[in-house]
Parts: C-alpha cells; structure tokens; sequence
C-alpha cells in the first residue's frame, strides 16, 4: 500500500480557513436573533466567537511563517494564493470582532439597567460607614489606614478640569472640593461635588484637601508643576517613579521645564489631555546633531582613530564591503487609533511618529520621523504611506529601515506620537508627544521577536514616566463583565506596527549601509550611493590614506543636508528614477557607470536648488514654507526637464544664487565622522 503524500502546508492552511469559514457563517446567522436570547445564550455566542477568533488569528499567524521552500512540491501562483487567503481570514476576523462588539453593547445595555436599580443600595452604604472603603486592597488605602489624621481624609481638591465623557461620570472645575463616597480600585472613584451632584471621577485630578495646605491656592500649584514633571507618577498604584540622572534625560528635563508652563496652562484650560507633554525626542533633536540622521551616515572611527571601523573596502568586489549587523529589519507604520483630540484652542500643523532605537534609559540612534495623515470623518485615526513610489513625499513613507548592532538585551524601538502646534490666542508654537511605547527586539532569551503585526498600547508622559495615561478620562476602568473590559481596551490609545523579516535582495541593501541607523526605505538606494562615493574617495582613490587634508568633493559635502530637508531628497529620487529609465539593463549592471550617471544627475539637481535663493529655509510644520519650496522645486524640475539640463537656468541673467562658500565644495571627513562610541 502506498504511503499518502503529506499535504502541503499552505493547502492544509487553506483548507483550514474554510472550515472556519463555516463555522463564522453559522454564528453569524445564530447570532441574528441575539437580542432577543437569553442572557446565557448571549454569553455562550460571545464565548464562542471569543474561541473562533483566536482560532482565525492562530491561522493567520501560521499563514503569515509560512514560506514558499516550505512546500513539499512547487506551488503555482504561491504568493497570490497565499495573499488570498490572509484576505479571507482578515474579514473573517472583522467579522467576529463585530459580532463580539454588538453582543457586549447589548450586554453593557443591560448591565446598566442593572445597575440603575442599585443606586439606592449605593446611597445606604454612604450612610451607613466606610466598610467597603476598609476592604480596598491597594496600596495608597493600607498608607492613609496607616496613620489616623489621613484615615479621616474623605475630601479631595481638584488639580484641574474634567468634562464627563460618558454617562455616570461627573464633571468638576479646577479647585473644586469633592466628597469621595467610594475609592475603586481601578482608579475611578465614586464622588460627591458640593451641589450634591454624583458620579466617577479619575483619581489622578485629585490630592487630599487640607485647609492649612497652601497648595490649595492656584499659585501653589504652578509652583509644585516644575518637580512634579521629574518624579510625578499619574497611576492608580501610586508607585513612585524614579528620576532619570543620565545625560539625556537632563538635557530633556531641562526643556520641559522651560515649556510645562505652557503645557499646564493648556492641560488646565482642557485643551490637551492630562498625560500629553512636551516632546521628548524632538527637545533631543533641538540639542545638535548627535540624534540626526546626517550624523550617524557618516563613517565611524576605530578606537585608535587611525581607521574606518565600519567604512570598509572590498578588494575583490571593488566596492565597499558589507557589514551585517545584529538588527536589520523592515518596519512598517500601519496607523494610530483612539489618539486623543485637541481643545479648539489651539491649531494642530503636524501629526507624525518619531522613533529611534532605545535600551529603556539612552536613545541608541538617530531619531527618525514619519508624518502621518487623517481624515476630518475619523480624526482620532492616523493613517501612513507604506511603500511610498513616485511624487509621495519620502517624509510620508511608513516603510523603515532598522539597523543596529548594539548589544545591550533591552535593545528595542522607542515610538513616540506627537503634534506640531499653534496656539491661536498667542501665536506660540510647540511640539507635544500623543503618547509613546517601547517595543523591544529580543525576549528574556535573547531570541529576536518574530516578524507579526503588533497592536501596541500607549502611555502617557514621558518615556522616563511609567504607570501614566495618556487620557485619564478613558481609562481601563473597566470591571468585572468581559464585555466591559472588551469595550474599555478598544478606547485606548493604541499604535499598529509590522515587523517585517529581510530577503535576500533587501539584506544586501542593507548591509551597504552603516550598522546604526533608521531611515525610510524609499531612499535607501540614494543612502548607498553616498556611502559608495564615500568609499571611492576615502578609500581607493587617496593616494595618502595618512592625509587629512580637505576633499574637494560637493557630493560629499553637501548629501548630509538632505537628510535635514526631505522635500530635495525627494526631487533627487524623482530625478534619478527619471534618468535610471533610460539605461539600458546592461548599463544597470554597471556598478561605476551608475554611480558616474548619479553623480550627473546630482550635480544637475541637487546642488543648483541648494544654492538657489528662490528657495525659502527649511522649518518643520509650517505650510506656507513647504508649500514655496514644493512650488520652487517644481518650477525648477519642469524647466530643467524641458531644457534638457539645469545649465541653461543657472546661466541665465535671471536666476539669483548665494554666495560661494567653500564648505559646499570641501569634504572635511575629520571634522564629519563619529567618534568610536564603544
């Protein structure tokens, strides 16, 4: 008898997904007649769509492991079926997170009549003592049973505003006294506000009222505002939070307390949430140019400063050398959801996600940004550009690069949320982070995470602040009911992020560049130009490798800049893919004809916009200035485009250059190239 041929795994997965496929119909159509069924058989289809669910995303994973040399036998069309198939079980899984979310809607629906009939017993148990509040296990409630003069504290002072935010929370004014009837512990307290009224109220708005306590005063409370930014912690638990003494976060501490002023007064007015801050990374990016792209594209020199320790030549391939590191990976920006809205009080200029590499205490690299975009129906919702192509702007590409060859275990990614901002009543602007999550590369073991879509949840504060939220008013206060517990963790603030694993072809690419560093994937080809260029002139074709003198090389000198204004870096892709169409293949295979034809096509249209007074300064988020530069580089690529060249242009009596500087033409490679960090 014949032994049977094992199936193959991507028709075994497929077949898989049918019969889920069926299963999902069948409750689909069960649960049609939902609110009319017992609460038990409401419970038994949400158990089971709960089941269903994780069954589907355990396939999805599968399929998404699964690779073409896993086949036992060649597989037609391998990577359409394998896309159709992550298609079916996306919508299948819609379709139960759906079916998952009305049934706890019609759940809450009737806890809430439920809960209707208890606010008498609620009543009662004011009156009658404390006894709940005795039994609280956390750990501030063990601290006031501790000493009797806080035991008997049950009034609070509010520290700001709050707006209720959903039925049966209660809206207070900053200074107000409030009676807590009952502490949760979730962090949402039942209260009771001076005109009797009632309701929940998030624990980080209040500090316990003491009449002789000065800070009851609004003066009091700006002065207090500059420490509480170093230690304050806004949990529930109360942990304490200790203060960073490294350099970075000096130098961050230092800026926010020059701007937490502003910030208060905007928290105060309600105009921001209550775990929104100054920017860290971009105060970072203010210092120098230590976290700048342009600083870590440079080569790296050994510890004894005689060498190149990353910038490396090839004898045998002619070129440079690859170097792999201990991370080299793709990943990709998906979106932000439930992202906290702005008071109308002041005008938002940009939404944008920076990311670097961090170990929990240092940023590890160069801080990379990536803006985001939205619509006016779904505001809440940022959206990105994954695998930007033609006229997109590079600054909108959600696809990155990450490479590092640091050794530290708590390697991983810091992503912090942020919005450029005006104030409309002053002027002033400023940048305030959204919320910020680390997601580290390695587990416990040292294995590197596994390349999935992760839903990554924010925090609030400052990545040296931990246990804050980045809006305490839809805080997970959700209790007992799985429904609600559902419902609360699908209004948090949250980012959505694909790691994505290298081939072959992406792996070359990326070993051309230096170990560290983190840039968009649309210019990474123009990044290993650079590097090329900088190999030819540093390494093969110095005649003295002990020289330090000045290169006479504009290229050189001037790429850096680039990184610093994505809207040229931008018109050097367009231009190049316009040249690189009318190559033959062969020519494609040239290594120095390409690099010969780029530096062409640089010096055609790179270093004529650089010098040209038509274009206005580079400012981050201000409109009207991207807006006349794009104009000034349009105007610029059609009419090199129509004269077969920029020459005629910059001949022309018409055209107004700036001065000569010889900074543009001079390479000082001593005086651009990082210091050995080890």
């Amino acid at each position: 008898m014949l032994a049977r041929r094992p199936r193959d795994p991507l028709q075994a997965l497929r077949r898989r997904g049918q019969e889920l496929k069926l299963q999902v119909e069948s409750l689909v159509t069960e649960s049609q007649l939902t609110g009319a069924l017992e609460p038990s058989k409401r419970r038994d289809i949400y158990q089971r769509c709960i089941q269903l669910k994780q069954a589907v995303d355990e396939n999805k994973n599968a399929l998404q492991k699964l690779n073409k040399a896993d086949e036992v036998a060649p597989v037609g069309n391998y990577e359409k079926r394998k896309e159709e198939e992550h298609s079916l079980l996306e919508k299948l899984s819609c379709q139960l997170q759906e079916l998952a979310v009305g049934i706890s809607r019609i759940e809450a629906h009737s806890d809430k009549e439920e809960d209707d009939t208890t606010e008498e017993d609620e009543e009662e148990t004011e009156e009658t003592g404390g006894e709940e509040e005795e039994s609280e296990g956390d750990e501030e409630e063990s601290n006031e049973q501790a000493s009797p003069t806080q035991a008997d504290i049950v009034k609070y002072i509010a520290l700001g505003d709050f707006s209720a935010q959903q039925a049966g929370d209660l809206t207070f004014k900053k200074g107000d006294i409030l009676h807590i009837i009952e502490k949760k512990p979730d962090g949402w307290w039942l209260a009771k506000d001076a005109e009797g009224a009632e309701g929940l109220i998030p624990r980080t708005y209040l500090e316990p009222y003491n009449k002789e306590d000065t800070r009851e005063s609004s003066e009091g409370l700006k002065e207090g505002s500059e420490e509480d930014v170093e230690v304050e912690d806004e949990t529930a638990d109360g942990a304490e939070v200790k203060q960073r003494t490294d350099s970075h976060w000096s130098a961050v501490r230092k800026a926010i307390s020059e701007q937490i002023s502003t910030v208060d007064v905007l928290a105060t007015m309600g105009a921001i949430p209550a775990g929104f801050r100054p920017s860290t990374l971009s105060q970072l990016l203010d210092e120098g140019n230590q976290f700048r792209a342009s600083y870590f594209l440079q080569p790296e020199l050994t510890t004894s400063q005689l060498a190149f320790r990353d910038l490396v030549w090839d004898a045998k391939a002619g070129t440079i050398m690859s170097r792999p590191s201990r991370v080299s990976l793709i990943l990709t920006l998906w979106s932000c959801k439930m992202i906290p809205l702005p008071g109308t009080s002041i005008q938002v200029l940009s939404r944008h996600v920076r990311l670097c590499l961090f170990d929990g205490s240092k940023v590890l690299s160069n801080i990379h940004t990536v803006r985001a975009m939205w619509q006016p129906k779904k505001p809440k919702t940022w959206t990105f550009s994954p695998q930007v192509t033609g006229i997109l702007p590079c600054l909108l590409d959600g696809d990155c690069f990450i490479r590092s060859n640091s050794s530290t275990p708590d390697l991983g990614i810091l992503f912090e949320l942020g919005i450029s901002y005006i104030r409309n009543s002053t002027g002033e602007r400023g940048e305030l982070s959204c919320g910020w999550v680390f997601l580290k590369l390695f587990n416990a073991s040292g294995v590197p995470i596994p390349a999935k879509t992760y839903e990554l949840f924010l925090n609030g504060g400052t990545p040296y602040e931990k246990g804050v939220e980045v809006d305490p008013s839809v805080s997970r206060r959700a209790q007992g009911s799985v429904f609600r517990q559902m419902i609360s963790m699908r209004r948090q603030p949250q980012l959505l992020v694909k790691v994505r694993s290298l081939n072959r072809r992406s792996r070359a690419m990326l070993s051309l560049l230096p170990e560290t560093l983190v840039g968009s994937m649309c210019s990474t080809h123009l990044l290993i130009f650079y590097r090329q260029i900088l190999g030819d002139v540093l390494l093969r074709d110095r005649t003295n490798l002990q020289s330090a003198d000045l290169i006479s090389h504009p290229v050189l000198a001037t790429f850096p800049v680039l990184l610093e204004q994505p809207d040229v870096m931008d018109a050097l892709r367009s231009s190049w893919a316009e040249k690189e169409s009318t190559l033959k293949r062969s020519e494609k295979r040239d290594k120095e004809l390409l690099k010969s034809e780029f530096l062409l096509v640089y010096h055609d249209c790179v270093l004529p916009l650089l010098h040209s007074t038509l274009l206005p300064p580079f400012r981050w988020a201000e409109e009207e200035t991207e807006a006349a530069r794009w104009k000034a580089i349009a105007d610029f690529l059609k009419q090199s485009r129509e004269n077969e060249g920029s020459l005629k242009a910059l001949l022309s009596p018409d055209g107004v250059h700036k001065p000569f500087d010889l900074s543009e033409q001079t390479y000082d490679f001593l005086g651009e190239i990082r210091k050995n960090s080890a």
